[in-house]
C-alpha cells in the first residue's frame, strides 16, 4: 500500500503538477492507496484535500491515522462534498473502489461517481476508474472517466479491451519497488514489448534462398470471396515467405506475379496430390474457402511433418466447433470475436467481454495456439497469455484477418513456434497498421497494412538495435 500510494502521487505530480488536489478514498483498501498518496503528495508540498469514507480496511485505517499525524484532516465522503471541494481543484484522485468490485454501485456511491464526472476535472483512477469491473471488457452501469489510470501489479482486462479501456484514459503500469515474484505469481497475462518480440524474429545467412525461406501454401478463396486468399498470400510473401502457393476452386486475382496460383474444383484431391509430393513448411486455410472449409482443414491437421504436424494456420471459415480437439502444437487458429462465439458456442458479447478468458477457454479446447483478435489481440498457448501492444484504428476493415492470417503463414513456414509465430505477426501486423495509419488516417484497406510490413519489421529490428525507428 505504501509503494501504491508513492507511485499514485508521483504520477499525481508529474502529470498535473500544480494546483489543489482532491482525493477519494473509499473503506477499502484502494482508499488506503489514496491515503498514502494524500500523504506524499503534502510532503511535497501540494495542497490536498481529503473525502474518505469510514476505513473497514485495517492497514486503511492505520494509513488515515499516518494521514493525521503529518497534519492532513479527512472529511467524509459525499457527492455534496465532491462537488464543493472540486470548485477549486486541479485534478481529483479516484481511490473508491478496486479490483474487487462487482456491479452495480449501491445509490450514495453512485452519486458521488456523478459528482466525480460533471466536475469535469482530469482523474487520476487508483488502479482502475471506480464502477468497472476489473474482469469485464462492457460497461454495467456508472463509472467514473478517468484522464490516467495508475494500475498496480499488473494490467486487468477492464483497462485493455472494449468500452471499459475507454473509460480507463491513459494507463501507466506503476513501477513498485517490490520483488517482481509477487506481481508475476499474480498475473494472468503479460504483455510482451516490441523489443522482446523483435528477437524472436527469425535471421537468416546471406546464403539463404527461396526454397529456405519458407514455401508455404494459401488454401482459400471461394466464388465471391477469392480476394481473401490472394490478401492472405500477399502478407505471407510481404512477411518473407520463400515462395508462396494459392490452392482455390475460384480465380484468384493474380495481386502479386509473385505468386502462383493453383485453381483446382477437386481441392481435396489437389492437395493430396501435392503433399504426395512434398509437404510445404506451412499451410494457410480458410480464408473465403466456402463450405468444403471444415473437411479441408481435418485433411491438413491429420498431415504429419518430420515434428508432428505441418504448421498451419487456420483462419475464417475453417474455424468449425467440429474441429475441437484436432489441433496440434505447430498450429495457429486466428478467431475474431465472432468466430470464438462460433467455436466456444456461447454468444458474441461473451467473447468480448472478458477477452483473456475466451482465448484461454479456445487454447484449452482446440490446442495449439490462438490468436483472438480484437483492439488489442490475445495470444493463447498452452504456457499462458500474451497481449499485443500497437495498432490502428482504421484497422477496422475487411481483409485484415487474411493478411494476418498469411502473415503467421510466412513466419510458421520460417521455423517460428506457433505461440512465437502468433506473437510475431500480430505484432508485425500492428505496426504495419500503424505506419499506414500515418498515411490514410482512417482510410485503411488491408492492401495498404500489407505494402508496410517490411519496414515494420524493419522498426521492429532497429528497436532491439538501439536505433531510432525509421
Amino acid at each position: 500500500m505504501e509503494e501504491a500510494g508513492r507511485a499514485v502521487a508521483d504520477a499525481v505530480q508529474n502529470t498535473f503538477p500544480a494546483g489543489r488536489v482532491v482525493l477519494l478514498a473509499g473503506g477499502g483498501a484502494n482508499g488506503g492507496d489514496a491515503l498514502v498518496a494524500a500523504r506524499h503528495l503534502a510532503a511535497l508540498g501540494r495542497e490536498v484535500r481529503v473525502l474518505a469514507a469510514p476505513a473497514r480496511h485495517p492497514l486503511t485505517r492505520a494509513n488515515r491515522k499516518r494521514l493525521g499525524a503529518v497534519g492532513v484532516r479527512a472529511t467524509a465522503l459525499s457527492a455534496a462534498a465532491v462537488a464543493r471541494e472540486s470548485g477549486a481543484a486541479a485534478v481529483i484522485v479516484d481511490g473508491l473502489l478496486g479490483t474487487g468490485f462487482t456491479p452495480p454501485l449501491w445509490p450514495e456511491l453512485a452519486e458521488v461517481v456523478a459528482a466525480v464526472n460533471a466536475s469535469d476535472l482530469p482523474v487520476v483512477a487508483i488502479d482502475l476508474p471506480t464502477g468497472l469491473d476489473a474482469t469485464r471488457a462492457d460497461l454495467v452501469g456508472e463509472s467514473i472517466q478517468a484522464a490516467l489510470t495508475v494500475t498496480l501489479s499488473g494490467l486487468k482486462t477492464a483497462l485493455l479491451f472494449g468500452p471499459a479501456a475507454h473509460r480507463a484514459g491513459r494507463v501507466r503500469l506503476a513501477n513498485l519497488r517490490l520483488p517482481v515474484g509477487w506481481a508475476q505469481a499474480e498475473a494472468f497475462a503479460t504483455r510482451p514489448t516490441r523489443a522482446d518480440v523483435a528477437r524472436l524474429l527469425p535471421v537468416r545467412f546471406a546464403d539463404a534462398h527461396k526454397g529456405t525461406a519458407g514455401r508455404v501454401w494459401v488454401v482459400g478463396g471461394h466464388p465471391g470471396t477469392a480476394g481473401a486468399a490472394a490478401l492472405a498470400g500477399v502478407g505471407a510473401l510481404r512477411a518473407g515467405a520463400g515462395l508462396v502457393t494459392v490452392y482455390s476452386a475460384a480465380e484468384v486475382p493474380l495481386v502479386m506475379p509473385e505468386l502462383m496460383i493453383r485453381r483446382h474444383e477437386d481441392l481435396a484431391g489437389e492437395l493430396a496430390k501435392a503433399a504426395a509430393q512434398g509437404l510445404p513448411d506451412a499451410v494457410c486455410i480458410g480464408m473465403g474457402l466456402g463450405p468444403t472449409a471444415p473437411a479441408l482443414a481435418r485433411l491438413v491437421l491429420g498431415w504429419a511433418g518430420l515434428n508432428g504436424g505441418v504448421p498451419c494456420v487456420l483462419d475464417a471459415d475453417a474455424l468449425q466447433p467440429e474441429l475441437a480437439g484436432l489441433g496440434h502444437d505447430s498450429c495457429v487458429w486466428t478467431p475474431h470475436p465472432g468466430e470464438a462465439a462460433r467455436m466456444l458456442g456461447c454468444t458474441t458479447a461473451d467473447a468480448a467481454r472478458d477477452p483473456l478468458a475466451a482465448a484461454r477457454a479456445l487454447q484449452e479446447r482446440y490446442g495449439g495456439a490462438i490468436i483472438l483478435k480484437g483492439g488489442p489481440s490475445v495470444v493463447a498457448h498452452s504456457g499462458g497469455l500474451w497481449v499485443s501492444r500497437g495498432g490502428h484504428p482504421g484497422m477496422g476493415s475487411a481483409g485484415m484477418g487474411d493478411t494476418l492470417a498469411g502473415v503467421v503463414a510466412a513466419l510458421l513456414g520460417q521455423g517460428l513456434s506457433a505461440p512465437h509465430a502468433a506473437l510475431c505477426a500480430v505484432t508485425l501486423h500492428a505496426r504495419a497498421g500503424e505506419r499506414a495509419g500515418a498515411r490514410h488516417g482512417y482510410g485503411l484497406s488491408a492492401s495498404d497494412v500489407s505494402g508496410e510490413l517490411g519496414a515494420a519489421w524493419l522498426d521492429m529490428v532497429a528497436v532491439v538495435e538501439g536505433e531510432p525507428p525509421r
